[in-house]
């Protein structure tokens, strides 16, 4: 890694910064005193302009270990807006994310609000939420990237999972109609009412058929062998099957959000 940086011509600290991970956790990996994940030599090959042909033999050997967990104990340790910043570059170096979530509204199309009741419960103090929170309101910014995609696929539980006071609420609802309109974000939701074939489980996203991110209740696990990676895209295509979209996925949400006005008028 470190030959190729170095005939790269850029500077550690550039591809550190890039990579979004500090100088000395490259050196680490460069001295070879750290085995680096697959998505850290993802990312700083991208950073280093590397060749597609160098770039799959390096992927290759990442891959022989292909799945990583890492407790969220340890991502708290780092900090959640670094990790906000990690999964940032990650995202601007994927074409076509694929976001599956049975639980929450996914980060990308969350309000400062509802981004603040989400990490509002991980005891941090107000300036670690505050640098957070920014930090995951940037992630948005990709969004407006017509060069890539992106498709969710959110299960109706989750608009009426009540962790935002209702008009508060409202506004989150209103964000995924005005989102759902953009030509390169394809929203989708999984109705209750709708007769299903197979079970929610848990939220995970797919990075251009190359890795699936899992959260579970206690560690984020990364796999990226391609024969586990085609399950969950299988998975994501039956789901999206039996998912409304367009006006009548947004039809969907309206009347989830005139549910709640209701109910504030008639509190």
């Amino acid at each position: 890694m470190r030959e190729l940086r170095q005939s790269s011509g850029m500077e550690a600290k550039a591809v550190a910064r890039g990579a979004a991970m500090s100088r000395s956790k490259l050196s680490k990996i460069e001295n070879g005193n750290t085995a680096p994940s697959v998505t850290e030599v993802d990312r700083i090959l991208t950073v280093i302009g590397v060749s597609d042909e160098v770039k799959a033999e390096y992927m290759a050997v990442a891959r022989e270990a292909a799945t990583e967990v890492t407790a969220w104990r340890l991502i708290r340790r780092l900090g959640y807006s670094r990790k906000q910043q990690q999964v940032q570059a990650l995202e601007s170096q994927t074409r076509l994310l694929r976001l599956f979530q049975p639980s929450l509204i996914p980060g990308l199309l969350q309000t400062p609000e509802y981004v603040r009741a989400v990490f509002a419960r991980r005891n941090l103090t107000e300036a670690q939420l505050e640098s957070t929170i920014g930090a995951r309101l940037a992630r948005q910014s990709v969004l407006y990237s017509e060069e890539k995609a992106f498709r969710f696929i959110i299960t109706e539980s989750v608009l009426r999972w009540r962790i935002l006071p209702a008009l508060v609420m409202m506004g989150q609802l209103d964000r995924l109609i005005s989102v759902s309109r953009l030509p390169n974000v394809d929203i989708r939701i999984v109705a209750l009412s709708a007769p299903q074939v197979d079970f929610p489980g848990h939220s995970f996203s797919i990075k251009d058929d190359r890795t699936v991110t899992i959260e579970t209740v206690h560690a984020e696990t990364v796999v990226t062998d391609p024969r586990d990676v085609v399950l969950y895209v299988s998975k994501f295509e039956g789901f999206s099957g039996t998912a409304v979209a367009g006006d009548d996925m947004r039809s969907l949400i309206e009347g989830i959000r005139d549910e709640l006005l209701r109910e504030q008028e008639t509190g």
